[in-house]
C-alpha cells in the first residue's frame, strides 16, 4: 500500500455503512481541532435515515453492500469528495473493499483493511478456529453441524452462532439436545463452541498506516445491548493486552487502524479468544476516551508525522454507560426521508 506521503492540513475521511457511529465521527472531529486539522467528514450508508449520515459534513445514500454496484459507488464517493482515508465500521462490507483496497489506494485513498486473505480468516469462524489454533492461542473448541452431530454424547451446554455472523445476531446458548436440534435447524450455517463461563473483553489494538501494533486497550463488558456494548470498562491488563498483540501480529502486516478483539477471561485467568474484527469496534469510544486517541494518530500518521504512543499509555477504570440521543430531522412532505441538516447537531466527543 506504499508509504505516506506528507499531506496538507486539510483531510477528508471517509466512513462506510457509518449507521449510528456518530461518536466515532464526532472523536475524528473532536480530534481534528486538537491538531489544528481541517477535516471533512463523508459518509456512505444504503438506508437513508442511517443517524451517522445527519452527522458528517458530507452523506450520500449508496446502494446496499449486497448490490454489486456497491464498491464504484464507495469508489466515486472517494474520488468525487478526494478522501484521503476510508473507515470501515462494520463487518458486512469488509470483504468487498478488501477485494479492492489496492485500487481504492491508487486513487490516492487508503482504506483501512487488511488484505482479502486476512479478512476471510476473520469473518469465517471455523478459519478464526483454525488460525487461532495454529498460532497457539488459546480459544473455544469450535465444531461444523456435521461434526457435532456425529458425536455419540454430548457435554452441554454449547454455544452456537453463525459462521458468518456479527452483532451477536442469531447467537444462542445450547443447553440440551432440544435446543441444539432446533437451533441447528434455524440458523444460517452455523457453528458450535464449547461454553465457556468467565467475563468477556473486547480489545481494541492500534495498528495504524503501518501495521504494527502499538497499542491494546481491553474493555471489560458489563452489559451488552443488541450485540454492542452499552457499559464496559477500560482494564488495563498485561497479560491480556500482549495476548492480544500476538493475535495481532499473527495477522501479518496487512492489518490498518484498528483491529478488534473479543476474549473471555475465565476464574482460572485462562484468557480465550473467540471473535477478531479488523476494524473499529461499536465500543471503541471507551478506548478513545481512555487516553487511546486513534483518530488522532490517524490523522497525524496521514500527515506523515509518527505520533508519540505508548503501549499501555490509557487510562485504567474509566467506565462508559451508553444512553440513546435522537437526530431530528425534516422528511419530505410525502414522509419520505432526505439528506436534510438536522433540526439540532450531534453532541461533540471531547
Amino acid at each position: 500500500m506504499g508509504n505516506v506521503s506528507p499531506q496538507p492540513d486539510s483531510l477528508t475521511v471517509l466512513f462506510t455503512c457509518v449507521g449510528r457511529r456518530i461518536e466515532l465521527v464526532q472523536a475524528f472531529r473532536a480530534a481534528a481541532r486538537r491538531l489544528g486539522v481541517k477535516l471533512r467528514t463523508v459518509a456512505v450508508d444504503s438506508v437513508p435515515t442511517a443517524p451517522g449520515l445527519f452527522c458528517v459534513d458530507t452523506p450520500v445514500v449508496v446502494p446496499p453492500v449486497s448490490d454489486p454496484g456497491y464498491i464504484d459507488a464507495v469508489a466515486d464517493v472517494a474520488r468525487r469528495y478526494q478522501a484521503n482515508v476510508l473507515v470501515p465500521t462494520i463487518d458486512t462490507d469488509l470483504r468487498a473493499l478488501a477485494d479492492h483496497r489496492d485500487a481504492f489506494a491508487a486513487d490516492g485513498c487508503l482504506p483501512l483493511i487488511a488484505e482479502p486473505h486476512v479478512i476471510h480468516i476473520c469473518r469465517d469462524k471455523i478459519e478464526t478456529f483454525r488460525f487461532l489454533r495454529q498460532h497457539g492461542m488459546d480459544t473455544p473448541v469450535t465444531y461444523t453441524p456435521e461434526e457435532v452431530t456425529a458425536f455419540e454424547s454430548h457435554t452441554f451446554p454449547y454455544f452456537l452462532k453463525p459462521r458468518y455472523g456479527s452483532a451477536s445476531v442469531w447467537v444462542h446458548k445450547i443447553n440440551d439436545q432440544l435446543d441444539l436440534d432446533y437451533y441447528l435447524q434455524r440458523v444460517h450455517e452455523p457453528i458450535v463452541q464449547e461454553f465457556v463461563d468467565g467475563v468477556e473483553h473486547t480489545l481494541d489494538a492500534y495498528v495504524g498506516l503501518t501495521g504494527t501494533v502499538r497499542c491494546v486497550v481491553p474493555r471489560a463488558r458489563r452489559e451488552v445491548r443488541s450485540g454492542e456494548v452499552s457499559k464496559g470498562v477500560a482494564v488495563k491488563n498485561p497479560e491480556i493486552m500482549q495476548a492480544g498483540k500476538r493475535v495481532v501480529e499473527a495477522l501479518g502486516p496487512s492489518v490498518r487502524g484498528v483491529v478488534t478483539l473479543q476474549c473471555i477471561v475465565t476464574a482460572e485467568r485462562r484468557i480465550r479468544f473467540i471473535e477478531i474484527n479488523p476494524r473499529f469496534g461499536g465500543g471503541a469510544p471507551l478506548a478513545i476516551a481512555a487516553g487511546a486517541d486513534f483518530p488522532a494518530w490517524l490523522l497525524q500518521e496521514l500527515r506523515g508525522e509518527q505520533p508519540k504512543i505508548e503501549f499501555d499509555g490509557f487510562r485504567h477504570g474509566l467506565s462508559m454507560l451508553r444512553y440513546d440521543w435522537s437526530v431530528f430531522v425534516p422528511l419530505e412532505p410525502d414522509l419520505k426521508p432526505r439528506l436534510a441538516p438536522p433540526l439540532r447537531g450531534c453532541p461533540p466527543f471531547e
